[in-house]
């Protein structure tokens, strides 16, 4: 049965769009804020760096096991009824951070954003899907996507000020407004996408069987692991900048902003570079220079002694920009891994392998690094060190990734 496209006028696909768009902008926000709230969260709680992490990969581990689960209920509902309804308890999982009286009940909340947050994303480009044309889609992404450039250079900054001046609890109150107004404009602009139910739908007992069977392709799982090292390598140094630059470097709290916006800056300008040289050289090729490269500012940033911020600025653009890099090569080299057929599923699970990956790293990284009375951070270069391993496991593993193209071929 063919499904047909929802008409929209020019004016209110694009204003769909961005509407799309500013819902990812507050999920993203919501994950990238709590690296650079760490330094407030650890007095305000009393708690060390291994609590914050905790904290991080709960989040990352209910977004991962969400969006597995997610494959058995997505396509049985009304897109519009699903987005409002998760979103909705996506904006309450964050009042529930903003009022959390111990730390105990801010782990819970950020468990609950992560299994409202994290899939958001595949209802978004479901949407997309039942919206845009093919020979459009693309570019609808495209300003779909401009949700994370947003969130590196506006929200997170502009959280770091906030919590500075305020509070730690300030970006999540902003955030609880900013979901109201974006979940009152997709009410109100948002069609009914319901086309998509006119279809058979997949019975229960084989969602699991289908799952697994991903599992049972060996290209899918090399490329799955090396989803899950180049995750794991990023994360096992980012949740922990901000405490170690407040603790042990000496910056403060509200120059984090500087600090975060020169980083989204810099990433914002390499991505379209990136992407060109992946689609001249290729994904595998462009991916292996990318993580190669990223093994030296992993162990500056890690291994960095007290310095001016005009001097730590830079090492920071320098790592958010080689740890970007390798992103872009390996979403376009992961497209390519499965059949047209199962491209879908795979990429579900693979997101799936990003957050608990995600997860796994924060966790692991808090686990090595420890806090002394006076409030420095012990062993990040440690973390370092494990980190560029991983990096360059991850440049060994990419040349055991093949397109399912080139395993058909012989």
């Amino acid at each position: 049965m063919t499904l047909t496209i929802a008409t929209l006028s020019p004016k209110r696909e694009r204003l769909l769009l961005w509407l799309l768009a500013f819902t990812q902008f507050t999920v993203i926000m919501d994950f990238m804020v709590m690296m650079p709230l760490a330094p407030q969260l650890m007095r305000a709680f009393s708690v060390g760096t291994s609590a914050v992490s905790g904290a991080v990969s709960a989040y990352a581990w209910c977004a991962g096991l969400s969006g597995l689960f997610a494959a058995t209920y997505i396509d049985r509902f009304d897109r519009k009824r699903l987005l409002l309804t998760v979103f909705c308890l996506f904006a309450l999982s964050n009042l529930a951070c903003a009022l959390a009286p111990t730390f105990e009940v801010l782990l819970l909340s950020r468990a609950f954003a992560g299994l409202s947050g994290g899939i958001m994303g595949s209802i978004v480009m479901a949407v997309i899907a039942d919206v845009i044309p093919v020979e459009r889609r693309g570019a609808a992404a495209g300003i779909v996507m401009t949700s994370f450039g947003m969130a590196a250079v506006a929200g997170v900054p502009t959280g770091i000020l906030l919590a500075a001046h305020f509070n730690w609890a300030a970006p999540f109150y902003v955030l609880v407004l900013a979901s109201a107004v974006i979940w009152a404009g997709a009410w109100i602009v948002m069609p009914r996408l319901d086309a998509h139910l006119a279809a058979e739908p997949r019975p229960f007992s084989s969602v699991l069987p289908d799952l697994l069977g991903l599992f049972a392709v060996a290209r899918h799982r090399r490329a799955f692991l090396l989803t899950g090292l180049t995750m794991m390598s990023g994360m096992m140094v980012v949740p922990f900048i901000a405490p170690v630059m407040v603790g042990n470097l000496g910056v403060q709290p509200v120059q984090m902003s500087w600090v975060y916006l020169c980083g989204g800056l810099a990433t914002l300008f390499s991505a379209r570079a990136v992407g060109r040289w992946t689609d001249r050289i290729g994904p595998a090729r462009t991916f292996g220079i990318a993580a190669s490269v990223s093994v030296l500012p992993i162990l500056m940033l890690t291994h960095l002694p007290a310095l001016p911020l005009a001097l730590i600025i830079p090492v920071f653009v320098l790592f958010m920009t080689a740890n970007s890099s390798r992103i872009i090569p390996l979403q376009a080299l992961l497209t390519t891994v499965p059949t047209p057929a199962r491209r879908g599923a795979f990429l579900s699970v693979n997101a799936a392998v990003q957050q608990l990956g995600s997860g796994l790293g924060a966790w692991i990284g808090g686990l090595v690094l420890s806090t002394d009375a006076a409030g420095h951070i012990a062993h990040y270069g440690i973390s370092g060190w494990l980190a560029a391993a991983m990096a360059v496991a991850a440049v060994l593993q990419v040349r055991t990734v093949r397109p399912a193209e080139a395993v058909a071929a012989p």
